[in-house]
This record gives C-alpha cells, sequence and structure tokens, in this order.
C-alpha cells in the first residue's frame, strides 16, 4: 500500500498546506470541507504537489522535512522543480 506526501495551495487565500495521507483524493476531500482547524475555513485547495512512499513513516518523515523547512520559497522551489 503506497502514502503520500503532499502540498496542497490555496488560491483564494495562497496559503499552503503539508501533509502525508494514504489516499490523496479522500484527503482532498476532507480538507476542502468545512471543519475545525487550519485547512477548515478554506474550501478552494488543490493538490499541487504529491511524492509516492512505500510505507507511512517514510511519507511522515519527508512532511516533518519539509514542516522544518519553515520557508515559502523553498517549498514553491521544490514544487517548481518537479514541475512537468
Amino acid at each position: 500500500m503506497n502514502y503520500y506526501f503532499y502540498i496542497l495551495h490555496s488560491p483564494s487565500f495562497d496559503k499552503f498546506y503539508i501533509g502525508h495521507t494514504q489516499d490523496l483524493d479522500k484527503r482532498l476531500i476532507r480538507h476542502n470541507q468545512k471543519s475545525k482547524g487550519f485547512t477548515g475555513s478554506i474550501n478552494d485547495w488543490m493538490i499541487i504537489y504529491s511524492e509516492t512512499y512505500d510505507n507511512q513513516s517514510e511519507a511522515y518523515a519527508r512532511e516533518r522535512q519539509v514542516k522544518k523547512w519553515k520557508s515559502r520559497d523553498r517549498i514553491i522551489a521544490l514544487i517548481e522543480k518537479n514541475k512537468p
């Protein structure tokens, strides 16, 4: 079973969200539904970047690594570098 590290972007708020999941489609739906937390008040999230891992611990490690950057510029550079 694959796990995914992902980056979401909200065009209306120009914000990024970083996470990991086993099902990208279901997770995106949950992010766009009204709920509590950082993503709850925003409903136009789009998946703009993802990486596939063989297990949850690897995907979570990547999430932690990118979150530790605390740098919007580095996140944008990662996304831009990997655009088709």
